[in-house]
């Protein structure tokens, strides 16, 4: 999942752009990909990068971005104002991806942001934004009339991030996913702190919602099982996480989900019984029960692990 780099995104092939290349024949039917050679680069270098792109690939050909190793990704945040510089120029920009690093470039939970608010600020036509890794990440709630699909993928993301989503306007969002992650990673959100996205208030258009890689994942599945926004769902994701037996009978108890045309739980920790009667409580979904976890005993104590941490 996070072992290699994307090599396709929104459905374009990505090409690492280098200064002075051969351009493609069409340059606007690819996703750009920036990256320094070294983690340990310069700042310089990848604003340089930057200034090279703006140069040499025509603006309107500038359709999505894949934002790889930026130098020193473990304690610098990535720099996203070169970005928001180049948006008067880069008016066809739809898609972008912050940090498609693998796991041996930099560990998830050690890839630093800041603040990303003022890219969806800079780019009102953003139709996809996905951000890998949480450390030092912020958002402030913002209306975006165009972004469709907004993903967060993290060993834990923070409280604050997941409540600023919720108080998002984010009319045209079909697609949601917050991986939440643990709190010896940074994960501190409560199944409180989804009371926004879980109202649906700010997210009327919202399809399809993934709360993932979850160490809080019973306490989420009861805030699902009555949440507002779960009847307008047409796929519901929460994979990855350790999901027991505790949650998903709070998940049959609540609100139907035969609506659902998926239903995603792969990487859980329920036991048989239970993992069949989900399955024959929604004969009609499309129910992944796939890669099945048993809890580690520690001194008696049972262990349970999401599926990304570190």
């Amino acid at each position: 999942m996070i072992s290699s780099h994307v090599s396709s995104f929104v459905g374009l092939p990505v090409v690492t752009f280098t200064p002075g290349m051969t351009l493609p024949d069409d340059p606007s039917a690819v996703a750009w990909r920036l990256e320094v050679e070294e983690h340990d680069a310069e700042a310089e270098e990848f604003l340089g990068l930057v200034r090279a792109l703006r140069e040499q690939v025509p603006p309107e050909a500038v359709r999505a971005l894949v934002i790889g190793e930026w130098g020193e990704a473990y304690e610098r945040p990535l720099p996203i104002e070169p970005l928001v510089e180049a948006a008067a120029e880069w008016t066809g920009l739809r898609a972008v991806f912050l940090a498609d690093l693998t796991y041996e470039q930099c560990e998830i939970s050690w890839l630093t942001h800041g603040d990303i608010t003022p890219l969806l600020a800079a780019y009102p036509s953003l139709g996809v934004l996905w951000v890998r890794g949480a450390q030092g990440l912020r958002l402030e709630p913002i209306r975006h009339a165009e972004l469709r699909e907004l993903r967060f993928e993290s060993g834990g993301l923070p409280a604050g991030v997941v409540r600023a989503v919720g108080a998002c306007e984010l009319p045209a969002l079909h697609r949601l996913d917050l991986w939440l992650g643990r709190r010896d990673y940074g994960g501190d959100a409560s199944a409180e702190d989804l009371a926004g996205v879980l109202s649906g208030a700010g997210l009327p258009a919202l399809r399809h919602l993934g709360l993932c890689n979850a160490e809080i994942a019973d306490a989420v599945a009861a805030a699902v099982a009555t949440a507002p926004v779960v009847p307008r769902l047409e796929a519901l994701d929460l994979s990855m996480g350790t999901l027991t037996d505790e949650g998903a009978k709070a998940l049959l108890a609540g609100q139907p989900l035969t609506h659902l045309t998926r239903l995603d739980l792969e990487h859980h920790f329920l036991s048989e019984e239970m993992a069949a009667a989900v399955a024959a409580a929604l004969p009609g979904v499309r129910v992944d029960l796939s890669d099945p976890q048993v809890a580690e005993d520690f001194d008696g104590t049972p262990h349970r692990y999401t599926a990304v941490g570190e």
